[in-house]
């Protein structure tokens, strides 16, 4: 499908994700995934302020509230919790959650998996993946859009996590 893949290897692909349980067979399956030079520990921290605001475009997805730029002390997130917030008002629901390695989120008939992968020398791999059920056409449209937006996003969170302390 077009747009289903950024940024991501064959065997990431490949791999099983916490959203692949939720929608057994999706219409949707998209891949991102980006190399942050920084400690899963603080890009989980990153993550995690998805339930904040949405870290894309914040015109678009965050009526015009830009997302917070600082890292803010939250709590662990939690299963049943909303998911997000767009324009402030809390959206989406945790539906899984491993700290440090997972958060798994649904919105809008998505479910969407964030996975941290430690690598060497302080680095990490986030990994997104986002399935849905929907016809084929429209997911071919989302498939694009995700594209754009989560990759903005994911770029968001590099850039953050990469910032010096």
């Amino acid at each position: 499908m077009i747009g289903d893949r950024w940024g991501v290897t064959d065997a990431e692909v490949s791999r099983v994700y916490p959203c692949d349980e939720l929608v057994v067979r999706p219409a949707v399956q998209a891949w991102r995934g980006v190399s942050v030079q920084a400690p899963a520990t603080v890009v989980w921290r990153w993550v995690t302020q998805v339930r904040l605001a949405p870290y894309s475009y914040d015109l678009i997805d965050n009526l015009g509230r830009r997302s917070p730029r600082r890292l803010v002390d939250l709590p662990e997130p939690r299963t049943g919790e909303p998911f997000t917030a767009v324009g402030g008002r809390r959206v989406g629901e945790i539906v899984s959650v491993d700290p440090g390695k997972q958060l798994t989120g649904a919105i809008m008939g998505a479910f969407m998996s964030y996975v941290l992968v430690p690598e060497a020398a302080a680095s990490t791999r986030l990994l997104l993946k986002v399935v849905m059920r929907t016809n084929r056409w429209l997911g071919a449209a989302l498939s694009v859009g995700d594209l754009v937006m989560a990759r903005r996003q994911l770029l968001t969170f590099k850039r953050l996590a990469e910032m010096p302390s």
